[in-house]
């Protein structure tokens, strides 16, 4: 089964190690409450806000040992208004989890994005 698994924090400063830790984060919740294996993730797109250029995000997959999937690294539209310092993904697997199932994972400033899905 495939599914797509969606994700957003937020930093406080445009900083290398905030960015990287706050990704890690990120990926590790969406891993931890989907039940996921390295190997059941095929893609990730990243994106962030214009105000965060100091590092990709995908060096953080990188540095948790997620080296075989597809990683892109893309500036998120801006609208003015839109909420800032924030790096969203697009988790792509193939294992167990159907879409239906799918544990979104919004943190930090980004629970806003979707009030929704709170964990």
């Amino acid at each position: 089964m495939i599914a797509c698994i969606r994700g957003a924090n937020t930093v406080e400063n445009n900083d290398r190690e905030e960015m990287l830790k706050a990704t890690r984060e990120m990926l590790e919740a969406i891993m931890a409450d989907n039940g996921l294996k390295i190997e059941d993730i095929v893609s990730i797109t990243f994106t962030a806000t214009k105000d965060l250029d100091v590092v990709y995000p995908a060096v953080a997959a990188r540095e948790i040992g997620i080296t075989q999937a597809s990683l892109m690294c893309v500036q998120e539209m801006y609208v003015e208004g839109s909420l800032e310092k924030c790096i969203r993904v697009s988790v792509m697997t193939e294992g167990s989890l159907c879409q239906k199932d799918a544990k979104h994972v919004y943190m930090g400033k980004a629970v806003k994005l979707r009030p929704d899905l709170k964990r």
